[in-house]
Protein backbone atom coordinates (compact mmCIF):
# COMPACT_ATOMS: atom_id res chain seq x y z
CA UNK A 1 0.00 0.00 0.00
CA UNK A 2 1.30 3.41 -0.94
CA UNK A 3 0.34 5.70 1.92
CA UNK A 4 1.84 8.75 3.59
CA UNK A 5 -0.01 10.44 6.44
CA UNK A 6 -0.74 14.16 5.99
CA UNK A 7 1.58 16.41 7.97
CA UNK A 8 -1.39 18.25 9.51
CA UNK A 9 -2.62 15.04 11.22
CA UNK A 10 0.33 13.28 12.87
CA UNK A 11 0.15 10.20 15.08
CA UNK A 12 -1.99 7.10 15.27
CA UNK A 13 -4.54 8.52 17.72
CA UNK A 14 -5.19 11.64 15.64
CA UNK A 15 -5.50 9.62 12.43
CA UNK A 16 -7.93 7.21 14.13
CA UNK A 17 -10.14 9.77 15.86
CA UNK A 18 -10.31 12.23 12.97
CA UNK A 19 -11.42 9.52 10.57
CA UNK A 20 -14.07 8.26 12.96
CA UNK A 21 -15.53 11.66 13.89
CA UNK A 22 -15.23 13.73 10.74
CA UNK A 23 -15.29 11.32 7.81
CA UNK A 24 -19.07 11.47 7.34
CA UNK A 25 -18.73 14.77 5.49
CA UNK A 26 -16.83 12.88 2.76
CA UNK A 27 -19.83 10.70 1.88
CA UNK A 28 -23.14 11.46 0.26
CA UNK A 29 -26.39 9.71 1.08
CA UNK A 30 -26.39 6.02 0.20
CA UNK A 31 -29.56 4.29 -1.06
CA UNK A 32 -29.45 1.21 1.16
CA UNK A 33 -31.82 -1.68 0.56
CA UNK A 34 -32.27 -3.91 3.62
CA UNK A 35 -32.99 -7.63 3.69
CA UNK A 36 -33.69 -9.69 6.80
CA UNK A 37 -32.43 -13.25 6.80
CA UNK A 38 -33.60 -15.93 9.21
CA UNK A 39 -30.69 -17.88 10.70
CA UNK A 40 -30.61 -21.67 11.17
CA UNK A 41 -30.98 -21.26 14.96
CA UNK A 42 -34.17 -19.19 14.77
CA UNK A 43 -32.56 -15.76 14.96
CA UNK A 44 -32.09 -13.13 12.25
CA UNK A 45 -29.45 -10.91 10.63
CA UNK A 46 -29.99 -7.79 8.54
CA UNK A 47 -28.08 -7.25 5.30
CA UNK A 48 -27.80 -3.80 3.72
CA UNK A 49 -27.33 -3.70 -0.05
CA UNK A 50 -26.29 -1.20 -2.68
CA UNK A 51 -27.40 -2.41 -6.08
CA UNK A 52 -25.59 -1.83 -9.37
CA UNK A 53 -26.80 -1.21 -12.90
CA UNK A 54 -25.48 -4.60 -14.02
CA UNK A 55 -26.79 -7.60 -12.08
CA UNK A 56 -23.61 -9.50 -12.97
CA UNK A 57 -21.34 -6.75 -11.62
CA UNK A 58 -18.78 -7.84 -9.01
CA UNK A 59 -20.10 -7.97 -5.45
CA UNK A 60 -18.04 -6.61 -2.55
CA UNK A 61 -19.07 -7.96 0.85
CA UNK A 62 -17.88 -6.02 3.90
CA UNK A 63 -17.85 -7.33 7.47
CA UNK A 64 -17.92 -4.45 9.95
CA UNK A 65 -15.98 -3.96 13.15
CA UNK A 66 -16.84 -4.00 16.85
CA UNK A 67 -20.22 -2.28 17.36
CA UNK A 68 -20.17 -1.27 13.70
CA UNK A 69 -22.92 -1.14 11.09
CA UNK A 70 -23.61 0.12 7.59
CA UNK A 71 -23.47 3.62 9.10
CA UNK A 72 -19.85 3.29 10.28
CA UNK A 73 -17.45 5.63 8.54
CA UNK A 74 -15.44 2.72 7.12
CA UNK A 75 -18.58 0.97 5.87
CA UNK A 76 -19.75 4.11 4.10
CA UNK A 77 -16.30 4.69 2.60
CA UNK A 78 -16.07 1.16 1.20
CA UNK A 79 -19.64 1.38 -0.07
CA UNK A 80 -18.90 4.65 -1.85
CA UNK A 81 -15.79 3.24 -3.51
CA UNK A 82 -17.62 0.07 -4.59
CA UNK A 83 -20.44 2.16 -6.04
CA UNK A 84 -17.99 4.33 -7.98
CA UNK A 85 -16.53 1.16 -9.50
CA UNK A 86 -19.97 -0.03 -10.59
CA UNK A 87 -19.91 -2.94 -8.11
CA UNK A 88 -22.71 -4.25 -5.97
CA UNK A 89 -22.11 -3.93 -2.24
CA UNK A 90 -23.47 -5.91 0.70
CA UNK A 91 -22.93 -5.41 4.41
CA UNK A 92 -24.26 -8.24 6.60
CA UNK A 93 -24.68 -7.01 10.17
CA UNK A 94 -23.45 -9.16 12.98
CA UNK A 95 -26.20 -10.09 15.40
CA UNK A 96 -27.59 -7.15 17.31
CA UNK A 97 -25.72 -4.53 15.26
CA UNK A 98 -28.40 -3.43 12.78
CA UNK A 99 -30.37 -1.30 15.26
CA UNK A 100 -32.60 -4.07 16.59
CA UNK A 101 -31.71 -6.58 19.30
CA UNK A 102 -31.43 -10.11 17.97
CA UNK A 103 -33.60 -12.87 19.44
CA UNK A 104 -31.18 -15.66 20.39
CA UNK A 105 -29.25 -15.93 23.69
CA UNK A 106 -26.03 -14.94 21.92
CA UNK A 107 -24.42 -11.95 20.23
CA UNK A 108 -21.33 -11.88 17.99
CA UNK A 109 -17.60 -12.32 18.48
CA UNK A 110 -14.23 -11.98 16.76
CA UNK A 111 -13.87 -15.63 15.81
CA UNK A 112 -17.37 -16.38 14.55
CA UNK A 113 -16.16 -18.00 11.34
CA UNK A 114 -19.18 -20.30 11.08
CA UNK A 115 -21.48 -17.27 10.91
CA UNK A 116 -19.22 -15.66 8.29
CA UNK A 117 -19.28 -18.84 6.24
CA UNK A 118 -23.07 -19.05 6.37
CA UNK A 119 -23.39 -15.40 5.36
CA UNK A 120 -20.98 -15.79 2.45
CA UNK A 121 -22.79 -18.89 1.20
CA UNK A 122 -26.10 -16.98 1.22
CA UNK A 123 -24.50 -14.03 -0.54
CA UNK A 124 -22.90 -16.31 -3.13
CA UNK A 125 -26.30 -17.83 -3.87
CA UNK A 126 -27.91 -14.38 -4.08
CA UNK A 127 -25.25 -13.19 -6.54
CA UNK A 128 -25.05 -16.13 -8.89
CA UNK A 129 -24.37 -13.94 -11.90
CA UNK A 130 -21.02 -12.38 -10.99
CA UNK A 131 -17.79 -12.67 -8.97
CA UNK A 132 -17.63 -12.01 -5.24
CA UNK A 133 -14.85 -10.61 -3.06
CA UNK A 134 -14.92 -9.89 0.68
CA UNK A 135 -13.25 -7.54 3.13
CA UNK A 136 -13.45 -7.17 6.88
CA UNK A 137 -12.71 -4.20 9.09
CA UNK A 138 -11.16 -4.70 12.53
CA UNK A 139 -13.19 -7.43 14.32
CA UNK A 140 -14.89 -8.35 11.06
CA UNK A 141 -11.52 -8.84 9.40
CA UNK A 142 -10.35 -11.30 12.04
CA UNK A 143 -13.58 -13.29 11.66
CA UNK A 144 -13.19 -13.27 7.86
CA UNK A 145 -9.56 -14.38 7.95
CA UNK A 146 -10.40 -17.07 10.49
CA UNK A 147 -13.10 -18.32 8.11
CA UNK A 148 -10.69 -18.31 5.16
CA UNK A 149 -8.19 -20.34 7.18
CA UNK A 150 -10.80 -22.83 8.37
CA UNK A 151 -12.36 -23.17 4.90
CA UNK A 152 -9.05 -23.87 3.17
CA UNK A 153 -9.48 -24.83 -0.47
CA UNK A 154 -13.28 -24.66 -0.21
CA UNK A 155 -13.14 -20.88 0.40
CA UNK A 156 -12.91 -20.38 -3.35
CA UNK A 157 -16.42 -21.78 -3.68
CA UNK A 158 -17.70 -18.55 -2.13
CA UNK A 159 -15.18 -15.79 -2.85
CA UNK A 160 -12.32 -14.93 -5.20
CA UNK A 161 -10.24 -13.04 -2.62
CA UNK A 162 -10.43 -11.63 0.92
CA UNK A 163 -8.91 -8.66 2.73
CA UNK A 164 -8.68 -7.63 6.38
CA UNK A 165 -8.18 -4.03 7.49
CA UNK A 166 -6.62 -3.17 10.86
CA UNK A 167 -7.82 -6.46 12.31
CA UNK A 168 -6.87 -7.81 15.77
CA UNK A 169 -5.40 -11.03 14.38
CA UNK A 170 -3.62 -11.51 17.72
CA UNK A 171 -6.61 -10.97 20.00
CA UNK A 172 -4.69 -11.31 23.24
CA UNK A 173 -2.16 -8.60 22.36
CA UNK A 174 -4.90 -6.30 21.09
CA UNK A 175 -7.24 -6.95 24.01
CA UNK A 176 -4.50 -6.04 26.45
CA UNK A 177 -3.49 -2.95 24.46
CA UNK A 178 -6.98 -1.44 24.32
CA UNK A 179 -7.25 -1.74 28.09
CA UNK A 180 -4.25 0.44 28.83
CA UNK A 181 -3.50 4.17 29.04
CA UNK A 182 -5.14 6.51 26.54
CA UNK A 183 -6.82 3.55 24.83
CA UNK A 184 -8.68 2.71 28.02
CA UNK A 185 -9.65 6.31 28.70
CA UNK A 186 -11.05 6.96 25.22
CA UNK A 187 -11.70 3.91 23.04
CA UNK A 188 -12.68 1.46 25.78
CA UNK A 189 -15.20 3.92 27.19
CA UNK A 190 -16.63 4.52 23.73
CA UNK A 191 -17.15 0.82 23.04
CA UNK A 192 -18.52 -0.03 26.48
CA UNK A 193 -21.01 2.84 26.24
CA UNK A 194 -22.97 0.79 23.70
CA UNK A 195 -21.85 -2.75 24.52
CA UNK A 196 -22.96 -2.77 28.17
CA UNK A 197 -26.50 -1.39 27.62
CA UNK A 198 -26.99 -3.80 24.73
CA UNK A 199 -25.85 -6.71 26.89
CA UNK A 200 -28.23 -5.63 29.66
CA UNK A 201 -31.09 -5.70 27.14
CA UNK A 202 -30.00 -9.22 26.23
CA UNK A 203 -30.15 -10.17 29.90
CA UNK A 204 -33.70 -8.78 30.17
CA UNK A 205 -34.58 -10.82 27.09
CA UNK A 206 -33.01 -14.00 28.58
CA UNK A 207 -32.99 -13.75 32.40
CA UNK A 208 -30.12 -15.57 34.07
CA UNK A 209 -28.00 -15.65 30.92
CA UNK A 210 -25.01 -14.08 32.70
CA UNK A 211 -24.14 -12.13 35.86
CA UNK A 212 -25.74 -8.71 35.42
CA UNK A 213 -24.23 -7.21 38.56
CA UNK A 214 -20.77 -8.17 37.40
CA UNK A 215 -21.40 -6.74 33.94
CA UNK A 216 -22.53 -3.43 35.42
CA UNK A 217 -19.09 -3.03 37.00
CA UNK A 218 -16.88 -3.83 33.99
CA UNK A 219 -14.37 -1.16 33.02
CA UNK A 220 -12.36 -2.87 30.27
CA UNK A 221 -13.03 -4.91 27.12
CA UNK A 222 -11.25 -7.80 28.82
CA UNK A 223 -13.71 -7.74 31.72
CA UNK A 224 -16.65 -7.46 29.32
CA UNK A 225 -15.47 -10.38 27.22
CA UNK A 226 -14.90 -12.50 30.33
CA UNK A 227 -18.38 -11.77 31.69
CA UNK A 228 -20.41 -11.69 28.46
CA UNK A 229 -18.74 -12.59 25.16
CA UNK A 230 -16.87 -15.70 26.26
CA UNK A 231 -19.61 -17.57 28.18
CA UNK A 232 -22.34 -16.78 25.63
CA UNK A 233 -20.31 -18.28 22.81
CA UNK A 234 -18.85 -21.43 24.35
CA UNK A 235 -15.53 -20.23 25.72
CA UNK A 236 -14.34 -20.91 29.27
CA UNK A 237 -13.15 -17.33 29.79
CA UNK A 238 -11.69 -14.31 28.09
CA UNK A 239 -8.19 -15.70 27.57
CA UNK A 240 -9.65 -18.93 26.12
CA UNK A 241 -11.80 -16.80 23.80
CA UNK A 242 -8.94 -14.59 22.70
CA UNK A 243 -6.64 -17.58 22.07
CA UNK A 244 -9.14 -19.75 20.20
CA UNK A 245 -10.80 -16.99 18.16
CA UNK A 246 -7.60 -15.34 16.88
CA UNK A 247 -6.83 -15.77 13.20
CA UNK A 248 -3.07 -15.18 13.40
CA UNK A 249 -2.00 -18.76 14.27
CA UNK A 250 -3.96 -20.11 11.27
CA UNK A 251 -3.02 -17.60 8.55
CA UNK A 252 -0.71 -20.12 6.88
CA UNK A 253 -3.77 -22.23 6.00
CA UNK A 254 -5.37 -19.60 3.74
CA UNK A 255 -5.61 -21.03 0.23
CA UNK A 256 -6.93 -18.08 -1.79
CA UNK A 257 -5.58 -14.57 -2.41
CA UNK A 258 -5.71 -12.65 0.87
CA UNK A 259 -4.55 -9.28 2.11
CA UNK A 260 -3.83 -8.17 5.68
CA UNK A 261 -3.47 -4.39 6.02
CA UNK A 262 -2.25 -2.79 9.24
CA UNK A 263 -0.81 0.61 10.06
CA UNK A 264 2.18 0.18 12.32
CA UNK A 265 0.96 3.07 14.49
CA UNK A 266 -2.50 1.55 15.06
CA UNK A 267 -3.39 2.28 18.70
CA UNK A 268 -5.44 -0.94 18.98
CA UNK A 269 -3.05 -3.34 17.26
CA UNK A 270 0.53 -3.34 18.62
CA UNK A 271 3.12 -3.41 15.84
CA UNK A 272 4.96 -6.22 17.65
CA UNK A 273 1.87 -8.43 17.30
CA UNK A 274 1.57 -8.09 13.53
CA UNK A 275 2.13 -11.19 11.40
CA UNK A 276 5.50 -11.47 9.70
CA UNK A 277 6.24 -12.91 6.29
CA UNK A 278 7.65 -16.13 7.75
CA UNK A 279 4.47 -16.73 9.78
CA UNK A 280 2.01 -16.72 6.89
CA UNK A 281 1.51 -18.76 3.75
CA UNK A 282 2.23 -17.76 0.14
CA UNK A 283 -1.35 -16.63 -0.52
CA UNK A 284 -1.34 -13.84 2.08
CA UNK A 285 -0.04 -10.38 1.22
CA UNK A 286 1.03 -8.19 4.14
CA UNK A 287 0.70 -4.41 3.85
CA UNK A 288 2.07 -2.62 6.91
CA UNK A 289 2.58 1.11 6.26
CA UNK A 290 4.17 3.17 9.01
CA UNK A 291 1.09 5.34 9.61
CA UNK A 292 -2.68 5.42 9.21
CA UNK A 293 -4.06 4.75 12.68
CA UNK A 294 -6.93 2.34 13.25
CA UNK A 295 -9.10 2.23 10.10
CA UNK A 296 -8.07 5.80 9.41
CA UNK A 297 -5.56 6.44 6.60
CA UNK A 298 -6.67 10.07 6.06
CA UNK A 299 -5.29 11.90 3.05
CA UNK A 300 -5.30 15.29 1.38
CA UNK A 301 -5.42 18.83 2.67
CA UNK A 302 -7.65 19.76 5.61
CA UNK A 303 -10.29 18.59 6.22
CA UNK A 304 -9.04 15.62 4.19
CA UNK A 305 -10.80 12.44 3.10
CA UNK A 306 -10.78 8.71 3.91
CA UNK A 307 -11.04 7.06 0.50
CA UNK A 308 -7.34 6.22 0.04
CA UNK A 309 -7.48 2.99 2.02
CA UNK A 310 -10.77 1.61 0.59
CA UNK A 311 -9.68 2.54 -2.92
CA UNK A 312 -6.39 0.68 -2.59
CA UNK A 313 -7.98 -2.35 -0.93
CA UNK A 314 -10.63 -2.52 -3.66
CA UNK A 315 -7.94 -2.16 -6.34
CA UNK A 316 -6.10 -5.10 -4.79
CA UNK A 317 -9.29 -7.20 -4.62
CA UNK A 318 -10.10 -6.30 -8.23
CA UNK A 319 -7.03 -8.22 -9.38
CA UNK A 320 -8.87 -11.45 -8.49
CA UNK A 321 -11.97 -10.66 -10.54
Amino acid sequence: MQYRAPCWLPGGHAQTIWSSLYARSSHGALPWRRERWDTPDGDFVDVDWLDAERPDAPLLVLFHGLEGSSDSHSSRAFASVARARGWRFALPHFRGCSGELNRAPRAYHSGDYAEVGWMLARLRAAHAGGPLVAAGVSLGGNALMRWAAEAGNTARDSVRAVASVCSPLDLTACGIAIGQGFNRLVYTRMFLATMVPKAMRKLAQHPGLFDGERLASVRTIEEFDDCFTAPLHGFSGVRDYWARAAAKPLLHRIALPALALHARNDPFVPAASLPRAGEVGPNLTLWQPAAGGHVGFPAGRPPGQVFTMPEQVCAWLAQAL
